[in-house]
């Protein structure tokens, strides 16, 4: 789960300079399309005996991505990448705190909330559009999250991921064409592309898929309370975007809010085992 919240949030960096040229919905697309390639390549999925249940659940996921990946792309073009998965952290965040409503994690939800308003405080960078994209995109994660357990659950290896990952290259296909010519006049974004693919769908989605798999989703939801702070670290050290006091506070209390959460749920599902 780390080693794939380290990637993905490397590529956001790493795309922000190809937006510019082609848009971020025609970035997102072909980062799809290039890495659900190279994942039928090496996993060549054996479909012809899926079940309706497997087919639905590839389905899911690849939608969900989808709209996860595209609502994000669209806000870190508008507003800081720490801001932007602060924002859309509290999808996945709110699938598990709420998912047990004890007072405890109504308790832990509202300090995630004191996070995101010291995040998104005015002169902050951000702007409506952007914060309205990130919640976007919170909402596709939450989906993700359970939509790759449950693939997981129902297929064996990479192939759903790749399978999957086609369906999110088709839906976002006609983006990525729109594109193909201005790529043509600059064949070093293509490059550039491929390596994202190969970082964020292929070894970045292939690592969270392999965890999400064999995680509950309120665990998994918050184990990504690191994706963050990860963001945050990497927007100043890649992007040079600045870090104040403020922005420390709202990251502490979001991820202090998903450890919280994580160690409570725990405890809660130890003393039912004894």
């Amino acid at each position: 789960m780390l080693l794939g919240a380290t990637l993905i949030q490397w590529t956001a960096a790493l795309v922000i300079r190809i937006f510019p040229v082609i848009g971020p919905s025609a970035t997102s697309a072909w980062r799809f399309l290039l890495g659900a390639v190279v994942l039928l390549a090496f996993t060549r999925p054996h479909v012809r005996h899926w079940t309706r249940r497997q087919w639905l659940a590839a389905l899911a996921l690849g939608a969900a991505t989808a709209f996860m990946n595209q609502c994000f792309y669209q806000a870190i073009a508008r507003i800081p990448l720490g801001g932007a998965v602060a924002i859309e952290y509290l999808g996945p965040f709110c699938v598990a705190a709420l998912g047990k409503r004890t007072p405890k994690h109504l308790a832990l939800v509202a300090l995630a909330g004191v996070g995101v308003v010291a995040l998104t405080r005015p002169g902050n960078g951000l702007n409506v559009t952007g914060v309205l994209f990130a919640a976007g995109a919170g909402v596709g994660w939450a989906a993700y999250v359970y939509a790759s357990h449950h693939l997981g659950g129902t297929t064996t290896g990479f192939e759903g991921l790749a399978v999957s990952m086609s369906i999110a290259a088709m839906l976002t296909l006609p983006l990525s064409v729109a594109a193909s010519a201005r790529l043509v006049d600059h064949p070093d974004l293509l490059v550039r592309l491929f390596i994202v693919a190969v970082m964020a769908v292929v070894l970045g989605l292939g690592s969270e898929f392999q965890g999400l798999r064999r995680l509950k989703p309120s665990i998994a939801g918050v184990i990504l309370a690191t994706d963050p702070a990860i963001a945050f670290f990497i927007g100043w050290f890649l992007l040079h975007q600045s870090v104040r006091g403020w922005d420390v506070v709202g990251l502490c209390c979001v991820v202090l809010a998903g450890a919280g959460v994580t160690y409570n749920t725990s405890v809660s599902e130890s003393e039912l085992a004894q």
